[in-house]
């Protein structure tokens, strides 16, 4: 799987920061900087689901790889 960040809509509420730290973070300005954008393995792509889950805005979706 891979995550996608639709950039312009992301405001940078920081959820998804929150649900997988391990593969994004915000960055001192406050922009989504994705880690780990090819997430593989059962606790890697939860962590991924869970964080396209709780954006608030959407700016987050889960492709296959």
């Amino acid at each position: 799987m891979r995550i996608e960040l639709d950039r312009p809509r992301c405001e940078g509420h920081g959820l998804c920061e929150e649900a997988a730290p391990a593969l994004m973070h915000l960055d001192d300005d406050g922009e989504l900087v994705i880690d780990v954008p090819e997430v593989e393995g059962d606790q890697a792509e939860a962590a991924a689901k869970a964080a396209v889950r709780v954006c608030p805005v959407a700016a987050l979706k889960l492709v296959a790889a």
